[in-house]
């Protein structure tokens, strides 16, 4: 009798346990504080989920295979605390119930196409316009809103792909797309993207993530510091398309050439036109990189953490967004409301409306000749004085 009752009291809390586990990954929670089961659902008859990754240090981020969005990234602070630098919902009926950039891989073109519509082999093409007159990010049927396959094959890498078909948006030809997502020793996380297409088409890819690395996402950014490798800018119309100038930074409230609070290069000139129609910065900036990933492209720090981000990549300019239409109706993360300049985006892509813009680099993609594009976020702490720098 004594072997069945110990074999019964095993069998009991064997069935406990796996109940606990089943339980625990039901309702597994993240180091952000986000519960993986509220990312599950079905869209259009693709499954989403919440993918986690991390690195030796203890850095973690999260990413929802719809639109490819960075939903959470903890790093350390100067304490050694970890906090959540960016921007975003704890529940995926946040993102799919009103159209944002909140994280998200944007595709096929990132930024703004002056009326949807541009001429590629003597032919017209016209997309669907989302903004104005304009499109912006793929319009309504861009990246951000497709549910991407997920493959995460390590706790440090997430591959994401997705089959763009023909039209998609109004964009000709039909586009596969992979997107890696790698985190490493040195809190790195690197972004690489791969596409191809059928016919010709164009294509500019970036990530939108929103940051604060206050890790306090009711703080403003403007005591943030901000260093952009750049000694050009592109001014934009009333109607936020590029003009086709490149104009330069010097003296002007875009020079971030050495490290200057995003407030204070505002303030050199708050009555500058440019930044009246943007209501702040939201302007591309042409990077003194020479395209390479192993030189330092743009450098925020914040005072208030510690926490210190550094981007490399190889692409040819970088949008800097101050957050200027963040306006408080949208509730993020710990009921946060998100507010005006709030965050900062730091996108590096082509610039925008280059499809119209025959002097810019091209983003033109041929048949048989792959997209390829790397961006590299770093993180550090500490208020060094870092001008252009390589890896």
């Amino acid at each position: 009798m004594k072997v069945q009752t110990d074999s019964f009291i095993f069998g009991l809390l064997c069935i406990a346990i796996l109940s606990g586990c089943g339980q625990g990954n039901a309702e597994h929670t993240t180091k952000s504080g986000l519960n993986i089961r509220d990312f599950q659902t079905v869209i259009n008859g693709d499954s989403t989920g919440l993918y986690v990754l991390t690195n030796a240090n203890g850095m973690e981020v999260c990413i929802t295979n719809y639109g490819g969005r960075i939903v959470s990234w903890m790093v350390p602070d100067a304490e050694g605390d970890f906090r959540d630098v960016v921007l975003g919902f704890d529940h995926i009926d946040e993102y799919t119930s009103k159209p944002s950039s909140f994280g998200a891989t944007v595709g096929r073109y990132a930024n703004r196409i002056n009326k949807g519509r541009f001429v590629l082999g003597g032919d017209t093409v016209q997309l669907a316009v989302n903004s104005g007159d304009h499109t912006i990010h793929g319009g309504s049927e861009g990246w951000q809103y497709q549910v991407f396959e997920a493959n995460q094959p390590t706790d440090s890498t997430l591959v994401l792909s997705y089959l763009s078909p023909a039209g998609e948006g109004g964009f000709p030809g039909e586009v596969s797309v992979s997107v890696s997502f790698a985190v490493n020793r040195s809190n790195e996380l690197v972004i690489h993207y791969k596409a191809q297409t059928t016919e010709r088409t164009v294509i500019n890819m970036t990530n939108h993530s929103f940051f604060n690395l206050s890790g306090d996402h009711n703080n403003l950014v403007l005591e943030d510091v901000l260093y952009v490798n750049a000694d050009r800018y592109a001014p934009i119309d009333s109607t936020l398309i590029t003009t086709g100038e490149l104009l330069p930074v010097e003296r002007s409230p875009f020079d971030f050439r050495e490290p200057i609070t995003i407030g204070d290069g505002l303030a050199r000139d708050s009555l500058h036109a440019q930044l009246k129609i943007a209501e702040g910065i939201d302007h591309n900036f042409v990077l003194d990189t020479d395209r390479s990933a192993s030189v330092l492209a743009a450098r925020l720090y914040s005072p208030q953490s510690g926490i210190a981000l550094e981007i490399y990549t190889s692409e040819p300019g970088i949008q800097v967004y101050t957050g200027n239409m963040l306006d408080g109706t949208r509730v993020g993360k710990k009921g946060i409301a998100y507010q005006k300049q709030s965050a900062v985006c730091l996108e590096p892509q082509h610039f925008p409306d280059s499809p119209n813009k025959a002097q810019w680099p091209s983003t033109v993609l041929e048949p048989g000749i792959p997209f390829s594009s790397t961006s590299v976020y770093r993180f550090t702490l500490g208020d060094r004085q870092h001008g252009p720098g390589q890896m």
